[in-house]
Order: structure tokens, then C-alpha cells, then sequence
């Protein structure tokens, strides 16, 4: 897996160099791409950097370590933050689940048990990212079975992406993207091929007339339907009823 971003947030320069140095930050598939030593400067690291992680001390100056997580939340819900301080009190660390930190670690740092925080850590993002995926997978799964299973229910009607968009509040582009990634070919060959396929049905199991079984596959103009059909199968309407009819009395002699 790719390195996870770390920032690290305290006001005293030794201890963000005893994590740098006394921790084996690479062993653990990490890498720390930041400093910062207040509130606001580490506002404006996790906006700039993007960090997976944040280490962060809760007495920092301008702006406590607390409200920088309430704040950082609103623009980066997927950021974890670990809290290491040297205040061993009930009311920080009830502030601290609230915000839902990752975990909270009093110093001096335990650098063995920080090592199986951060191991943690790495478990439960890991499992975020795969859930975001399957989420996201099944949303475009149920996204172009209901966009297919619609165009199906609605076939004499007409149909468009500007349709479509309307209908499931969607970007046309993005339905268009969404035909060729899941089913491989472009919206308009998915719509003919269905359209085509209830023609041909409509043509042998009826005795609708051409201009009917059109009017049905969702054609208005009968003579755009012959040559759209005749463009798919090879022959005309007529001539593939004609031809099955054909071969069906062939069949019963």
C-alpha cells in the first residue's frame, strides 16, 4: 500500500524531533510530510497537505489542538487525528471522542505502543477506503441497473441523456461515461440494440403493422425505423417478418 501523510502538530520542536528520529515512521508504511507548531499554521498544513494523519498536542498556541480538529473536520472528514498530550484529564479526553480522534496518548511517548496506534490506524483507514470502494461500486451498480431496467419500462417513449439526467439527477456526461465503463459500448448502440431486439419480438409474435410495432420500439417515424432496422439486421421489417413466416411453414410440412 502506498505510504499514509502524516502531520505533526506540537509547539515544542524537541518532541516533534523525537517523533521524526525515535520513531521508525517507514517501518510503519508512513511518512511525515509536515510540521507545525500552532493552531492556525496547522489549519493551513492539513488544507494544503492533505494529511492522512495528524499527531497533534492539544495545548498549542492561538488555537487548541480541539478546535483545530473541529474546524479541520469540516473541510477533511477523512482525516485521523491522534491526540498526544500531557494532560491526563476526563474533560479533554470526552472533547476528544466527541470529535471521534483515532486515540489519545499521553506523554512521554511510548514509542512500542504508539507503533501499534499507528498499526491500528493504518487497519482502520485501510478498511474505510475499501468500504468507500464496495459503496461506491454498488451506487453505480443500482445508478445503471435502474438507468437500463427504466430505459426497458419506457422504450415508446422518447428517450435521451438530457431524459435520463432529469430523471435519476445525473450528469448527462456522467451517464454516457457510465454506459461505456459498465457495459462497454455507448449510450445510443445500447438503446438501438434494445430497441431493435423489442422490434423483432413485436414483428413475430403480432400482427401489429410496421408503423405499430415502430411507434412501440419508440420510433414516431416509421421510415426512420425501416432504415435503423434495416441498418441492424441486414433487411427490412417486412422482410424479416416475411422470412420467419417463411421458414416457420417450412417447418410445419
Amino acid at each position: 500500500m502506498k505510504n499514509l501523510r502524516v502531520l505533526l502538530v506540537d509547539d515544542e520542536i524537541m518532541i516533534r524531533e523525537g517523533f521524526k528520529r525515535l520513531f521508525d515512521w517507514q517501518a510503519h508504511d508512513c511518512e511525515v510530510v509536515g510540521e507545525a507548531g500552532d493552531g492556525m499554521e496547522a489549519l493551513a498544513k492539513i488544507d494544503a497537505l492533505r494529511p492522512d494523519i495528524v499527531i497533534m498536542d492539544i495545548n498549542i498556541p492561538i488555537m487548541n489542538g480541539l478546535k483545530v480538529i473541529q474546524l479541520s473536520r469540516m473541510k477533511n472528514p477523512n482525516t485521523a487525528f491522534v491526540i498526544v498530550s500531557g494532560y491526563d484529564d476526563f474533560s479533554y479526553c470526552r472533547e476528544a471522542l466527541r470529535l471521534q480522534i483515532t486515540d489519545y496518548i499521553l506523554k512521554p511517548v511510548n514509542y512500542e505502543e504508539f507503533g501499534t496506534c499507528i498499526d491500528n490506524l493504518k487497519i482502520s483507514l485501510f478498511e474505510q477506503r475499501v468500504s468507500a470502494v464496495m459503496e461506491s461500486e454498488k451506487q453505480e451498480e443500482r445508478t445503471i441497473t435502474g438507468i437500463t431496467r427504466y430505459l426497458q419500462e419506457h422504450l415508446a417513449e422518447e428517450i435521451s441523456l438530457a431524459v435520463l439526467a432529469e430523471q435519476f439527477h445525473l450528469n448527462p456526461q456522467y451517464i454516457s461515461q457510465l454506459f461505456k465503463s459498465e457495459i462497454g459500448v455507448n449510450f445510443l448502440a445500447y438503446l438501438t440494440n434494445i430497441r431493435m431486439e423489442k422490434a423483432k419480438k413485436l414483428l413475430l409474435s403480432t400482427s401489429l403493422s410496421i408503423a405499430e410495432v415502430a411507434e412501440q420500439s419508440g420510433y414516431g417515424d416509421y421510415r426512420v425505423f425501416t432504415k435503423v432496422f434495416k441498418k441492424s439486421e441486414g433487411i427490412t421489417p417486412s422482410q424479416y417478418r416475411r422470412d420467419f413466416l417463411k421458414a416457420d411453414e417450412g417447418e410445419k410440412r
